[in-house]
Parts: C-alpha cells; structure tokens; sequence
C-alpha cells in the first residue's frame, strides 16, 4: 500500500462566496481534492479522497505517481 501521507498537499481558505472552509489539493494527483468546515477535516476528507483515487487507479491497472514532495504547500490567494 502507498504511503498516503508522503503525498504533498495544498490548503486554501476557500472565500464566503466559494461557501467557507478550506481547500485540500494533492497535487501530484489531478482532480483529487475535498473540502472542510476546519483545516484539520479538509485534511481528512482529502486524505480518504487520496486513498479512494488510489484504490481505483490500482482496480483499473493505471499508474499511481510517487510522491513529488512530503511538504504540505498553503496555496497563494
């Protein structure tokens, strides 16, 4: 099994008008990301979003990218 916390991340305060709360990208994954009320449940719902990503590139025999960097990234505004 990879190692899911070796996959770097980005977090975003997400703007009142994108509904609150914050934003988890994993970058070396394209379009796996969650969201949260708290940083720490963004992190989370990611993280299971990470695991979810990975189950299904494995059902489906594709590639699963090894992680470019362990450092968590807080995105620009």
């Amino acid at each position: 099994m990879d190692k899911v916390d070796d996959y770097p991340y980005e977090i975003r305060q997400l703007t009142a008008e994108e509904g609150g709360g914050y934003l988890v990208r994993y970058t070396d994954f394209w379009g796996c990301m969650s969201d949260g009320e708290t940083v720490e449940e963004a992190i989370a719902n990611a993280r299971a979003a990470l695991i979810a990503t990975i189950a299904t590139l494995r059902e489906d025999k594709l590639p699963v990218p090894i992680p470019h960097s362990r450092q968590p990234r807080i995105a620009s505004a």
